[in-house]
């Protein structure tokens, strides 16, 4: 018997989704769905792989039989997951008017490319939903569309903007805004290198003053030390003569 709180949670296929009526063995026990990574516990149930995981964290016994089952002790069948795989299915947006069927294995690659998958507006600020099929005659009238010139020039245009956009003159106004950027920027250098210059200068004159003050006060510095040597040579000389 299914678990009705397992069952809203299904782990295995649809059984809707499929052109003919699956086997009785081939569906889940616990899920009703369609065995997804079918496996089989000790006892020789099969389940889909993630129902009988989560039951199992609710109790420890086979749902079938009640038999204790060993989580290591379940293996997956392989050959049974590629049978099921190349079992026939119907496109599940068919509500929508897709016709296609194709074998379950590819279900995700025909998901890609549907044209009747319901899908969001790609362009930011549209919260349109609409059909795959329908997306590049809603892209033409999309006021949120936006994409790059297709010349390279590196625009983005939106539909306004694109009957008016002419990538010469577009080029040419980015070519003399960063001329009169560059030439902005040399001036603010220019302006520096004087302050700079200035500043050397102020500095240069005030070494030169710093180094005048030296070369004086050693000048006094000498002098001083002349006349200390000339007084002390005159008193030793006036008390030779006294004696």
């Amino acid at each position: 018997m299914a678990d009705p709180e397992l069952s809203t949670q299904s782990g295995g296929y649809d059984v809707e989704l499929f052109l003919d009526t699956p086997d009785y063995d081939l569906i889940c026990t616990i899920c009703q769905g369609v065995l997804r990574c079918p496996v089989r516990a000790a006892c020789q149930h099969i389940f889909c792989k993630k129902c009988i995981l989560q039951w199992l964290k609710r109790q420890e016994t086979c749902p079938c039989c009640r038999k204790p089952v060993n989580p290591s002790l379940i293996f997956v069948m392989f050959k049974l997951s590629k049978a099921i795989g190349r079992m026939k299915i119907k496109c599940k947006n068919d509500i929508r008017g897709c016709a296609e069927t194709f074998p379950l294995s590819e279900q995700y690659c025909h998901n890609m490319s549907c044209q009747y998958e319901l899908i969001s507006c790609p362009y930011q600020g549209c919260r349109a939903q609409l059909l795959r099929r329908d997306l590049d005659t809603h892209a033409r009238h999309c006021e949120h569309w936006r994409q790059p010139c297709h010349m390279g020039c590196g625009t983005i245009l939106s539909h306004r903007t694109q009957s008016q956009h002419n990538c010469y003159k577009q080029l040419k106004q980015e070519y003399e805004a960063r001329q009169r950027s560059h030439r902005a920027i040399a001036t603010a250098l220019q302006r520096k290198m004087r302050r700079m210059q200035s500043t050397m200068a102020h500095m240069k004159r005030q070494i030169g003053l710093i180094c005048d003050s030296l070369e004086v006060m050693d000048d006094l510095q000498e002098a001083e030390e002349e006349e200390l040597g000339e007084s002390s040579s005159s008193s030793s000389g006036t008390s030779g003569s006294n004696t």
